[in-house]
């Protein structure tokens, strides 16, 4: 077998993306990628072993870039403003692609759960850092059982379910966090 090279399952996923993008989600797959990439499949197997494989890193790779690109889309000084500001890339980013991209992990979606769990530990640090540099947060509140990763991980979560639901009411929510940390 030969040595994997980053770089061409790089190029894979981003020929995988082109494909998408162009010809539909259905359209992804490892004959599609080889022809595109110019390589043997058996060359692709060594990559990804199954389309199902492919799209999952396809998911992870929009959710990392997606969450890079948040940071710089967050402006709003109070931390209930930065988790609308959130709540709102986070639900452009599912109505663009990233909603496509999830439904189609149905073979795999506990697979795709385990491995997203690292982009949700990376939501939740962004959340701790919003909520450290709101200097208008009461300091008083944060205690060895209420501290801020819990705080965050229950916004995370809630954030989850609120952008699955189809009328999302997070305007209560922001105003439940609003009045716990104010």
């Amino acid at each position: 077998m030969r040595k994997k090279d980053d770089s061409m399952r790089s190029t894979l996923l981003e020929l995988a993306c082109q494909i998408a993008d162009s010809e539909g989600l259905d359209a992804v797959n490892i004959r599609s990628l080889a022809g595109r990439a110019g390589i043997a499949t058996g060359t692709v197997y060594n990559y990804f072993s199954c389309k199902d494989e492919i799209l999952l890193a396809l998911t992870e790779e929009y959710w990392r870039q997606a969450l890079l690109q948040m940071k710089t889309v967050i402006t709003a000084d109070s931390f209930c403003g930065q988790l609308l500001e959130i709540f709102t890339f986070l639900q452009e980013q599912i109505d663009r692609s990233a909603g496509k991209l999830m439904s189609s992990l149905g073979n795999i979606e506990a697979t795709g759960h385990a491995r997203m769990a690292s982009m949700q530990s990376e939501l939740i640090s962004a959340l701790i850092h919003c909520l450290e540099q709101d200097t208008h947060v009461r300091r008083d509140i944060w205690n060895e059982t209420f501290t801020k990763e819990r705080f965050a991980r229950y916004i995370m979560m809630n954030l989850l379910m609120l952008l699955k639901t189809e009328t999302p009411d997070v305007d209560f929510f922001i105003t439940m966090i609003n009045r716990t940390i104010y």
